[in-house]
């Protein structure tokens, strides 16, 4: 049974899709995945043994101009690769107008969440068959009911496996000795970032722990975020441009992972590293890491978890004056977690991973 996969971002979505792949294969030995994927994200899917072929698509540079996309030599070559294969089943894992259309674009069966539970309803109108699958399940659980049902098996909900093969990572994982903590400092809503003055508070308590803190970057902002975080700190170090597979290699060198809400704090969930995310405007029972080693912290203000990229808060200015030079903490939902605690809720979570007494945080 050949079977292919429509979610094509973002990074956590992806990622959120690998147990129920994991599941599928488990339950049924003679199934084979191919997947449709944004271009950035091809590394991933390669890396579990149960999908066949990566078919990449451009949908976030074709937005630039639709019209010449549409009847040009790109996505004509993408639209023909889609259609050599004759699939079993089409699963939209995404259930959005975007991937319906990319769904119907393709040959066989098409599966989607329905109407009612679907991000985008009109997306339900590409499927042959729909299912609803609750909406106050976490994002990866909630993939796993639909792939579950489409193909009529049952699945242990609290046994994770994202399925990843490390040999098509670059090898075997090292021992996790190296003394190095990542900081994943950037994401994509304004209002899920941790406050700059804590990062390089923390990169402070880190090293002066005896670790060593490498921060990677996505662009130029955040290697500028990166750079200021680090300077005056020999221990702390800004990394070179790495691909998803060299972010992937970092992590499983490093000892641990410090996060705030970004898909490759999934990634670190997805690869078993022991990892601290921290969570202001955005609910982690809902899309948060998932898994094993996994702790998280969230906001105790009453207007979170909110779930918008704009703050809206109206109250009096939360001003953090514990470290030097007196700030305003933006987003006030972050001035729960304070660098020092924050620090010690890692090394708990390094502890109890070292000790094998692992409790993780499980939405």
């Amino acid at each position: 049974m050949r079977i292919l996969i429509v979610k094509v971002s973002s990074l956590g979505d992806i990622i959120h899709t690998l147990p129920a792949v994991t599941d599928a294969a488990n339950a049924r030995k003679d199934v084979v995945f191919d997947w449709v994927v944004e271009e950035n994200f091809v590394e991933i899917p390669a890396w579990h043994p149960a999908v066949d072929k990566v078919i990449p698509i451009s949908l976030r540079r074709w937005r630039r101009n639709m019209l010449k996309t549409w009847f040009g030599r790109e996505f004509r070559s993408f639209r023909n690769r889609l259609r050599e294969e004759h699939y079993d089943l089409v699963i939209d894992a995404q259930g959005l107008i975007k991937s319906g259309v990319i769904s119907r674009l393709s040959k066989g069966l098409t599966i989607g969440l329905s109407n009612q539970t679907a991000r985008e309803p009109l997306s339900s109108l590409f499927y042959n068959q729909s299912y609803s699958v609750p909406w106050d399940g976490h994002a990866a659980d909630r993939v796993r009911q639909l792939f579950s049902r489409a193909l009529n098996y049952r699945y242990s909900k609290p046994r994770v496996d994202y399925g990843i093969d490390l040999s098509r990572i670059g090898g075997a994982r090292p021992a996790a000795a190296s003394g190095e903590v990542l900081f994943l400092h950037g994401t994509t809503w304004a209002t899920k970032h941790w406050p700059e003055a804590y990062w390089r508070q923390l990169a402070g308590i880190a090293t002066a722990a005896g670790y060593r803190i490498l921060l990677p970057w996505g662009d130029e902002r955040e290697q500028r975020r990166a750079r200021w975080i680090a300077a005056g700190n020999e221990r702390a170090r800004v990394l070179d441009k790495q691909s998803l597979t060299g972010i992937a290699l970092h992590m499983l060198a490093a000892e641990g992972v410090i996060a705030v809400d970004t898909g490759l704090g999934h990634l670190a969930a997805a690869l078993g590293r022991p990892a601290l995310t921290l969570y202001g405007p955005t609910n982690p029972a809902l899309s948060g890491t998932f898994g094993r080693r996994q702790a998280q912290l969230g906001a105790d203000i009453d207007c979170a978890p909110c779930m918008k990229k704009v703050c809206g808060y109206r109250g009096a200015p939360v001003i953090d004056a514990d470290q030097g030079e007196a700030f305003e903490v933006r987003p006030p939902c972050f001035a729960a977690h304070k660098p020092a605690a924050v620090w010690r809720h890692f090394e708990q979570l390094l502890a109890a991973d070292k000790s094998r007494e692992i409790r993780f945080s499980h939405p």
